[in-house]
């Protein structure tokens, strides 16, 4: 491709900024709509019970009340489906149960909705919702991750007679198992991967319209696809065809995965509305974030790693147990069973199995977040390999250059039969020694100890697979005045798509990115889209915007060549202008897009990657401890990631600095808590959840070393997630290190807060 200032590999400041930055934005809250009414919702202050409304027709007339709405009302709607179920090991269908868009009689988790008021203003709705009297019987609950399947933990389904969601597993069982048989060495860890509340600073939100005359609903949603939403809420909930629903999604404020699903409320709205002839807008709260938005991760693993006399890798297994909450999500059974079959990371292994089990509790629902599914594969190998290595005596690097795939090996299939294309880990791992000066680790060390501080050193290895799956569509079209428009079934909830996309068209048409207009989120506008998620949306939506734009170039090229007398072949478009190459005979891109025919001045691409790509890099971290107080604080952190061609550096290093203080706070500072016994969620506000604060984020050094994908058309790899998946091993890795050079701990449990610290070492002591 040619190469233009604002193409491919271009740091493009993002044109989104200069409306977002002073208050231009257009979010949900933003929209404006006559005469809407407001909703609030009642929430169950129990994990589990059976409950009786009380006093509904008493607040359904007071004053400002339009309307109550109940697990009565909506019970002829359709439930929320899941919609990412995979087959057990045995190949049989995991059972889903029945997610209501409002309860009849059972509640199964703390905040699970169970009415919907309507008022004239948000303040009436909420105060007639506390008139409701919530009458209840409660029932023993199961809470606790690791003690889930256990015979004596009360069941969440009873007609299940389990709390078991499904059982899936990766690799060859009988294999592994010989593998370990003939082991010299085996090394075993016991790992929690902590529960997370996704916190995007914009709550969901949701506005529902019915037209009458049409019969047709518009949802306005806060939302990472509006294509994602359309077919749940219309076909499975409301029971009606997708053309009567349209969807639409404004600016976003942060997704994360959480934001990519329908939820109860964006079917109750549109109840509402066509129950009461009036828009219905519903704006959720930090509370409800914490008590009704699908939360993440929260698994538990065993792992051992099998090695010969040699320190050679021959096998790893593991028994993971996740945590699904109350109910299965849209892509909970997906995420939990389908993500851990990257369990070999860099290395190579003669065998692999690791059999995951979902679990069934009464708490908020897990579904994806930032990674879903590859952090928790990474910190599971990255975490037992450190184990091997100061179990064995034998340095870490060593360790795992002695067993990393080499890139002579590529493409390789790994024994849980992902195939990675492209990649030299070796080199990411010098990279990140030579920048973080492993050598003089030491010298620092010896200065930390005389200021009674504890230094320690650790990174991780990670491999993720992303921007696979189906096609996204992407419609281009020109304008005789030269400019473009983008139309694109992704959504931008902060990554700079706009930025992005028109990067992408400019290197083929040559017009200013800021002449180009990126559309996405409408779904009367854009006909189809896979949303956003899976770090895919550049890789795989920008591959369809660049095949549509290097088309129409084509296009363009060959009515210039007819207009200034030239072979198409001689035409270049730069600066939207169409010109000779090597000459001065040039004319505007507008003039000759104004020739073409009305339908050659669009066209439309449904790019569908062959597999998925899979990026990969290395995390370095150095961190110091006070043994007194348990006080962490990063003193340096260094990443060298491989992400194939990258088109904006810039934005890549913000995506990846935006992961890892993600990481960061999962791993030192994030933890959702609920009370075991009762299943009150304790941590629902930002005052109990800690996230991480600007002075626990340290400055976060980037480098790439790329080797483009083969599975990728433009050679991407995908960089959305990858933040969060080298951080949380490596900044455990780290603490460890230090925590065993001191007093011989080799392994604590996230989050890492100053508490769990110093009673690590009060322990140890």
């Amino acid at each position: 491709m040619r190469p233009t200032g604002f193409g491919i590999g271009a740091p493009l400041r993002r044109k989104e900024d200069a409306r977002l930055l002073v208050g231009k934005g257009n979010f949900l809250a933003d929209m404006n709509f006559e005469n809407a009414a407001h909703a609030a919702v009642l929430r169950s202050p129990v994990a589990h019970a059976d409950f009786r409304l009380g006093d509904i027709d008493t607040v359904r007339a007071l004053p400002g009340i339009l309307d109550v709405i109940t697990g009565v009302d909506v019970a002829a709607l359709g439930p929320l489906p899941c919609i990412g179920l995979l087959p057990n090991a045995d190949g049989s269908t995991p059972p889903v149960p029945h997610y209501p868009i409002l309860p009849l009689d059972r509640v199964r988790h703390v905040g699970e909705a169970v009415a919907i008021i309507v008022g004239e203003t948000a303040e009436i709705a909420r105060a007639a919702s506390e008139q409701i009297v919530f009458d209840f019987d409660e029932l023993p609950c199961a809470i606790d991750t690791a003690s889930a399947l256990d015979e004596d933990t009360p069941v969440v389904w009873p007609d299940l007679g389990t709390n078991v969601a499904f059982d899936a597993d990766h690799g060859d069982r009988d294999a592994t198992d010989a593998a370990f048989a003939n082991a010299t060495h085996i090394v075993s860890l016991d790992l929690v991967n902590n529960r997370l509340v996704s916190n995007y600073m914009e709550p969901r939100g949701a506005i529902g319209e019915y037209d009458q005359g049409t019969d047709k609903y518009t949802l306005s949603v806060s939302s990472q696809g509006v294509h994602l939403i359309q077919p749940v809420i219309a076909e499975n909930v409301l029971g009606i065809s997708t053309d009567q629903l349209r969807v639409v999604t404004p600016d976003v404020g942060g997704g994360f995965g959480t934001k990519y699903f329908a939820y109860r409320e964006y079917a109750l709205v549109l109840f509402a509305a066509k129950r009461i002839g009036r828009p219905v807008r519903w704006t959720g709260d930090r509370l409800e974030h914490f008590l009704a938005d699908y939360h993440g991760r929260d698994n538990t693993a065993h792992a051992e790693l099998a090695l010969d006399a040699d320190y050679k890798f021959l096998a790893v297994r593991a028994n993971v147990i996740a945590n699904m909450g109350a109910y299965l999500g849209q892509m909970a059974v997906f995420v939990a069973a389908n993500g851990i079959a990257l369990i070999p990371g860099c290395y190579r292994f003669s065998a692999a199995y690791v059999r995951s089990r979902g679990a069934y509790t009464n708490t908020v629902p897990v579904d994806a977040y930032r990674g879903a599914g590859r952090p928790e594969a990474a910190y599971l190998i990255e975490r037992l390999v450190d184990k091997a290595a100061l179990d064995l005596d034998i340095a870490p690097d060593k360790l795992r250059r002695l067993n990393f795939i080499s890139p002579g090996e590529m493409p390789f299939t790994t024994p849980t039969l992902r195939t990675y294309d492209t990649g030299d880990f070796d080199q990411h791992l010098r990279t990140a020694f030579e920048l973080g000066d492993w050598d003089g680790f030491s010298t620092r060390a010896e200065q930390d100890t005389a200021r009674g501080l504890l230094r320690g050193r650790g990174f991780a290895t990670y491999i993720e697979a992303c921007s696979g799956g189906g096609p996204e569509y992407a419609n281009v079209i020109l304008d005789p005045d030269g400019s473009a428009t983008i139309l694109i079934g992704t959504q931008a909830s902060g990554q700079g798509h706009e930025t992005a996309y028109s990067q992408l068209a400019s290197e083929h048409l040559g017009i200013d990115p800021d002449r180009i207009n990126v559309v996405q989120g409408d779904t009367d506008r854009i006909i189809r889209g896979a949303g956003t998620g899976g770090s895919r949306s550049i890789p795989v939506g920008g591959t369809s915007v660049a095949l549509s734009s290097e088309r129409l170039a084509g296009r363009i090229r060959e009515a210039a060549g007819e207009v200034l007398e030239a072979a198409s072949g001689d035409i270049e478009l730069v600066g939207g202008q169409v010109r000779i190459k090597g000459t001065d005979r040039a004319v505007p891109i507008g003039e000759i897009i104004s020739k073409l025919p009305v339908d050659d001045r669009s066209t439309h691409e449904d790019w569908q990657p062959p597999a998925a790509t899979f990026p990969n890099g290395t995390h370095l971290v150095e961190v110091t401890i006070d043994p007194e107080t348990g006080v962490i604080d990063i003193e340096r952190y260094i990443v060298v990631d491989d992400f194939g061609v990258v088109l904006n550096p810039m934005m890549l290093d913000g995506q990846i600095h935006g992961g890892v203080v993600q990481g960061i706070g999962q791993a030192m500072t994030e933890h959702t808590v609920y009370d075991t016994d009762t299943g009150q969620l304790l941590t629902a506000s930002l005052m109990d959840y800690c996230l991480p604060r600007a002075d626990d984020v340290p400055m976060i050094e980037v480098e790439t070393r790329n080797i483009p994908s083969t599975t990728n058309a433009l050679g991407m790899k995908g960089a959305g997630e990858a933040g969060a998946i080298g951080s949380c091993p490596a900044l455990v890795n780290a603490v460890v290190d230090a925590l065993h050079r001191a007093y011989g701990i080799t392994h604590i449990d996230m989050p890492m807060t100053p508490l769990r610290v110093w009673e690590a070492i009060r322990d140890a002591r």
